[in-house]
């Protein structure tokens, strides 16, 4: 039996750095954190030809956003600052900053880089030219937030801490309502406590990753404490404070739970538990609030509503998967004298139960407000991304299932189990009496002389002999008793784990638990991912602002420019996004074309390969081809593009994104 429990063992050892390993790789595949807050509007527009240089540059966003003296920048064509340097708001969500006089003609560059208002990084850049389009070397490609060692530090950090979290409440939850008795198990007592220690270890790292994070990305900044001090008065840094002072009330509260309430009786303890867990559950709230407050819920749609609902949503999650993993720890470690029952497994089970019903309640509202129709469960990352935790959510329940069945067998095997201990617990009683007995009666013998014969020299008498017998007799009687006992002790405790581990239905409840607590950490990982990505109600309200606000200039301009903007989808990896056509002045003749390609969220990509192709059916002409030169980061070019009769012409685009990923999509064109 000790040869089928050391391997079960050491699958356990195995399968916690094999969920890390799991969530590093993921956290390591990831994009960094998508931008919560899109750009929406701009002035001049990406990829807009203006006769004169403008006055200032303006960017309207989807929500507000903060900046900093150098978050809004426009390089010239060598890479040079011709902006005042100071941003301002001009009005609502629109942010401009003013630029030098006297600019030449040529490609100028806007680069951005603020914090959304749900506390996460955005940056992007786009272009515009004075009188004519130029070659530039500012690097499109390179403008990013969130990214690097510290993005991936920063997301490790936010796994662990809400990883933490969970185990510190649900571990506490599982003990105070399902196992009181497992206060006093050391396995149990370790385990909550390293669910404090990672949660406030994650929140310290985050508080000193936080103003690289949101800023230069280097990893010297970390230890700037300049930037520590800028993070604080920020509304992030103040909830990552506030979570410390919560956790050094939570620290009080693992010290009671596993200190003064052990050690009550078990009438005492009930008398404790109502303060204990009220005192635990206000304390659980306002750690649940510190990631309310600051991310998701905090902006858009119903902050007075999705707040609460946030903090019931997090809450259940630790209740369940917390106490789930108590369990499982519990099962494996706990000592045979203290065995997990039938009865807290069951409670256990309805608890779990409460948890899902509430998770399903508060996700469904979230999804609703993050998503917003149900196109976005397809379109948008973050809709892939929630499909994915609720097909994990659905297997844990029916993981959990099989567990229940488990239980239900459980009940039997554990009152024959108490009474088998109590059984060898007699046994062993008898056994400390005899063994007691036997040092007495050996330790009173004394050699017996014949009547009448003298004691020999130097042989004690009987009086003597008896004194000496019942002084070291006690003591080496006391030590065999007590080593025999300790002996006795031991092969019951050894017949208790092998009775124990002998049971199929523990057995099988131990699988079940292991197999929810493996996907369990996949849920959370898939949590962790999603408070990193931007909300698809966000990125379709983006795209739509963006399509519509330049569908209004594609009739023709004073200049005579028309636009013309084509979703596509390749149906490959990085294979969505918007191609934009602009043709100048629209007319018979040669026209100057431009071509530039953005991803879903506004963001100029670079693909392998675009091409145009202009036919006009009626006169049964084309298809002309065009092969635009690449100028910068999502943006070609072509000049002295010849269509040579007006009339109504069909624009063809063919994108590549991959060697064997492309699409061509078309639009009509009005020629005057």
């Amino acid at each position: 039996m000790t040869q089928t429990t050391a391997p079960r063992t050491r699958i356990l050892v195995l399968l916690v750095p094999l969920f890390l390993a799991v969530a590093g790789a993921l956290l390591a595949g990831a994009a960094p954190a998508s931008a919560h807050a899109a750009l929406t509007g701009s002035d001049p527009r990406q990829g807009a030809v203006v006769d004169r240089a403008p006055n200032r540059v303006t960017l309207t966003f989807s929500e507000e956003v903060a900046m900093s003296g150098g978050a809004l920048r426009v390089l010239d064509p060598q890479g040079k600052r011709v902006d005042s340097g100071t941003p301002a708001r001009v009005s609502g969500t629109t942010y401009g900053v003013g630029l030098h006089s006297g600019l030449p003609d040529g490609t100028y560059t806007v680069t951005y880089q603020v914090v959304s208002a749900d506390s996460h990084p955005v940056a992007g850049a786009y272009t515009f030219s004075v009188g004519a389009p130029s070659k530039t070397s500012v690097p499109l490609a390179a403008q990013a937030a969130g990214g690097g060692i510290v993005g991936f530090l920063y997301g490790a950090g936010r796994y662990v801490s809400y990883a933490g979290y969970a185990v510190l409440v649900g571990g506490a939850a599982f003990v105070l309502a399902c196992w009181p008795r497992g206060s006093g198990v050391r396995a149990v007592q370790r385990f909550v406590a390293s669910g404090w220690v990672a949660l406030t270890a994650a929140t310290l790292a985050l508080l000193l990753l936080r103003g690289s994070y949101t800023g230069s990305g280097k990893a010297g900044d970390v230890v700037d404490l300049d930037l520590l001090g800028q993070v604080l008065q920020t509304k992030a840094g103040s909830a990552l404070v506030s979570r410390l002072l919560l956790l050094a009330a939570a620290a009080l509260f693992v010290a009671m739970l596993f200190g003064a309430y052990d050690k009550r009786a078990d009438e005492e303890k009930r008398d404790l538990t109502f303060g204990l867990a009220l005192g635990g559950s206000v304390v659980a709230a306002g750690l649940a609030a510190t990631w309310a407050m600051a991310e998701h819920a905090s902006t858009g749609l119903q902050p007075g509503i999705a707040m609460p609902v946030d903090v019931l949503h997090l809450l259940a999650v630790a209740t369940w998967f917390g106490g789930l993993t108590t369990l499982l720890v519990a099962l494996h470690r706990a000592p045979a004298g203290t065995p997990v029952t039938a009865t807290a497994v069951r409670r256990f089970s309805r608890v779990a139960l409460s948890s899902v019903v509430a998770l399903v309640a508060t996700g469904a509202y979230q999804s609703w407000r993050q998503l917003g129709s149900w196109s976005a469960f397809t379109e948008t990352r973050y809709g892939q991304l929630l499909l994915v935790k609720l097909g994990l959510v659905a297997a844990v329940v029916g993981l959990a299932w099989f567990s229940r069945r488990w239980t239900a067998r459980l009940a039997d095997t554990t009152a024959e189990a108490e009474t088998t201990d109590a059984g060898a617990q007699t046994t062993t009683g008898l056994a400390e009496d005899t063994a007691r007995d036997t040092a007495v009666d050996t330790a009173a013998v004394v050699p017996e002389r014949t009547q009448g014969e003298s004691p020999a020299a130097g042989e004690p008498t009987r009086a003597g002999a008896s004194a000496a017998a019942g002084g070291k007799g006690d003591v080496a009687g006391s030590a065999r008793a007590e080593q025999l006992a300790r002996q006795e002790a031991a092969k019951a405790a050894a017949r208790r784990r092998r009775l124990r581990d002998a049971d199929p239905n523990r057995f099988g409840l131990r699988r079940s638990v292991l197999a929810e607590a493996g996907v369990a950490v996949l849920v959370l990982l898939a949590t962790t991912l999603l408070t990193q990505t931007e909300p698809g109600r966000t990125e379709q309200d983006a795209e739509a602002a963006t399509v519509g606000s330049a569908s209004s200039t594609d009739p023709a301009s004073p200049s005579g420019a028309l636009t013309l903007d084509m979703p596509f989808d390749t149906g490959g990896k990085d294979g969505k996004g918007l191609v934009r056509i602009d043709l100048d002045p629209a007319r018979v003749g040669a026209n100057a074309t431009h071509v530039y390609v953005r991803r879903p969220d506004g963001r100029a990509f670079d693909i392998p390969e675009v091409k145009i192709a202009f036919t006009l059916e009626s006169r049964d002409l084309g298809p002309l081809p065009v092969v635009p030169d690449h100028i910068t980061t999502g943006h070609w070019s072509a000049s002295g593009v010849q269509l040579p009769m007006a009339g109504d012409w069909t624009v063809d685009v063919t994108v590549r994104t991959s060697d064997i990923d492309q699409v061509t999509v078309s639009k009509n064109a009005q020629i005057g």
